[in-house]
């Protein structure tokens, strides 16, 4: 498992390191977000959208765990926390090896669901503006994105 740390300086650093990530991404890719609240998850995830051609507004979707996007590839957005204590299934594996990109924002609570292979990305506080995105590729597809990533 190899990692690699990028900080960003602003919203928009962060959203653009996602955008170049989108086009390294084929259909199945799952990554994985983890970081306190308001560390930039969602954020992330819009500049992955844009990446992916979305033209949707992207919002964060806690209280329906999942939502649909349209792009070049389809966008799967899950923010799984409010399934902490939950062993229910609502059909990951479909999402996971469907024809889209899928992106799961608190994902330790869904562990037992993940594929094997996957990029899981924690993003930290440096300060108001700034964030730690640290890339931490899982299987030799996610190894071969992240050695793209860095370039």
């Amino acid at each position: 498992m190899s990692t690699h740390i990028i900080k960003a300086s602003t919203e928009e650093e962060t959203k653009h390191i996602a955008g170049k990530l989108a086009v390294l991404l084929k259909p199945g890719d799952v990554i994985t977000l983890e970081g306190d609240l308001g560390a930039g998850k969602t954020t992330f995830t819009k500049g992955l959208a844009e990446g992916l051609g979305v033209k949707r507004s992207v919002s964060s979707p806690t209280f329906t765990i999942i939502k649909e996007y349209e792009g070049e590839l389809p966008l799967y957005h899950m923010d799984v926390y409010r399934l902490e204590y939950s062993d229910e299934d609502i059909g990951f594996d479909e999402y996971f090896n469907g024809n889209g990109i899928s992106v799961v924002e608190w994902a330790t609570f869904i562990e037992d669901y993940l594929p094997d292979e996957r990029l899981n990305i924690n993003i930290s506080y440096i300060d108001e503006q700034s964030r730690e995105l640290k890339f931490q590729a899982v299987g030799t597809h996610f190894e071969w994105v992240l050695n793209e990533l860095k370039r």
